[in-house]
């Protein structure tokens, strides 16, 4: 999501051209959800290069240029690293029996929390060397969640294809996890399991049948990460800019029209005290889960 004023100015604008029509709202307010070759500041759009034409082989040409979402997505790891440097660098300076304070002890007791809440209680023995990927993830996410409710900024977890990227990776962290904690014998009965003691036909069925069904299955788990996360953040700043948007189809009204304005700010402001709710919700959720399908086939038998 980006600055709630300049929607208004477009909204406005686009009800003004449409006269006694229907003003174009969907396109004023998809304009601010989709990714763009353009970020819009405060004081003013800063258009980003273009034509950053690369071969890469047999895949073709790519066009590397930076969009609104990499930039956000390097902002917001860069906000990860501002963070935790400082804080792991004072952890090793600190004595050992002396607790942090402030905003250091908040970090520390929210990393404990998801090592042995979230980490050791889904994976089990092992589990701690899961720890920094599943915690990096969670904050990872989260910033890219809190960097959408800064006005003038934007949601890159509202991109399918940053939440893609997210789920690939935990599908190669969790296949390979599996293949490394079963073997490579274990890891494969997981898509060609037979039950013991089955007629040969019978064992013939069940590969026909079910090895389709385990391989989506796996499938189907980052799948349901990718478009989990990217549905909620784009669904939750939808419903606020829309809201936003009704004080201007309204604006003809002689009589209510302040009352309609005051609500529509009024439902905007409860609904972004919830969107902070749902970015630590879903970074959670999608870091919970990956701790759980890393458990799940680690223990397959």
């Amino acid at each position: 999501m980006t600055s709630p004023f300049r929607l208004l100015q477009e909204v406005e604008g686009a009800v003004h051209e449409a006269g006694e029509g229907v003003p174009d709202l969907g396109g004023a307010i998809m304009h601010h959800l989709v990714d763009a070759g353009e970020i819009e500041l405060p004081l003013g759009i800063l258009h980003l290069p273009t034509g950053w034409m690369v071969r890469l082989g047999p895949i073709g040409v790519v066009d590397l240029a930076p969009t609104k979402h990499v930039v956000l997505v390097i902002l917001a790891a860069l906000l990860c690293i501002a963070v935790f440097i400082p804080l792991a660098l004072a952890a090793r300076r600190r004595d050992g029996g002396r607790a942090p304070g402030g905003f250091a002890n908040a970090m520390e007791a929210m990393v404990l929390y998801f090592r042995d809440e979230v980490v050791r209680r889904n994976i089990g023995h092992g589990s701690d060397a899961y720890t920094p990927y599943i915690l990096t993830l969670f904050f990872f996410i989260l910033a890219m969640n809190l960097l959408g409710l800064v006005p003038w900024g934007g949601s890159a977890t509202g991109n399918l294809a940053v939440t893609g990227a997210l789920a690939l990776l935990t599908l190669i962290l969790v296949e390979v996890s599996g293949m490394m904690a079963l073997g490579m014998g274990g890891y494969l009965k997981t898509i060609f399991y037979v039950p013991p003691g089955m007629h040969p036909i019978g064992q013939a069925l069940m590969l026909v049948i079910m090895t389709p069904v385990e391989i989506m299955g796996k499938l189907a788990k980052p799948f349901a990460l990718a478009v989990r996360l990217f549905a909620n953040m784009t669904a939750g700043h939808t419903l606020v800019l829309s809201l936003l948007a009704i004080i201007f189809v309204f604006a003809n009204l002689s009589l209510g029209r302040w009352g309609i304005a005051a609500g529509s700010v009024a439902m905007s402001s409860a609904i972004m005290v919830l969107e902070v709710f749902v970015a630590f919700l879903q970074a959670y959720i999608f870091a919970m889960l990956t701790a759980v399908f890393v458990g799940l086939i680690r223990h397959a038998h």
